[in-house]
């Protein structure tokens, strides 16, 4: 039984999407500890290595993680002390900082990416394909939707 059927459909997505957001935080923290690495950390890290084919300046890695210049500026400041990332000036524009994820890194990736992998497989336990296929669908749209209520403030 539904025990939140009283509670109007895009109430109950938003509400769970901070507490989705929240546990996930906290579960995937616990995870990362033992290699030294937050859920921050590790989501810059996904993004630079995943999302682009050469490295991202901070703004371009902001706008893809949902958050501010100096919110990245921050982590990766962090990253670079543990010699995971690199910040390094454009070679055209030295305003722009180029973000690059560095050789230690990758091995560190390689330590990590097992327990990623579980844990991945345990949070979408018992989810079909097709029920994730719609969920990314709907997240794309709602990510477009706020990235527009942004563009227009």
């Amino acid at each position: 039984m539904n025990r939140y059927y009283n509670i109007p459909s895009d109430r109950f997505i938003m509400g769970s999407l901070f507490v989705v957001t929240n546990r996930l935080d906290t579960l995937l923290g616990r995870e990362l500890k033992e290699f030294d690495i937050t859920t921050k950390q590790w989501f810059l890290s996904i993004v630079v290595s995943s999302i682009f084919n050469d490295s991202p300046t901070m703004k371009e890695t902001a706008i893809q993680m949902g958050c501010s210049h100096q919110n990245v500026k921050q982590v990766a400041a962090k990253l670079k002390q543990k010699g995971l990332l690199t910040m390094e000036k454009d070679k055209d524009d030295q305003r722009i900082t180029r973000i690059s994820m560095t050789k230690k890194s990758d091995e560190l990736w390689k330590k990590i990416d097992p327990k990623g992998n579980e844990f991945i497989n345990l949070m979408y336990e018992g989810i079909d394909k097709k029920d994730l296929d719609t969920v990314k669908r709907v997240l794309d749209k709602i990510g477009y939707n706020l990235e527009n209520m942004d563009r227009d403030k």
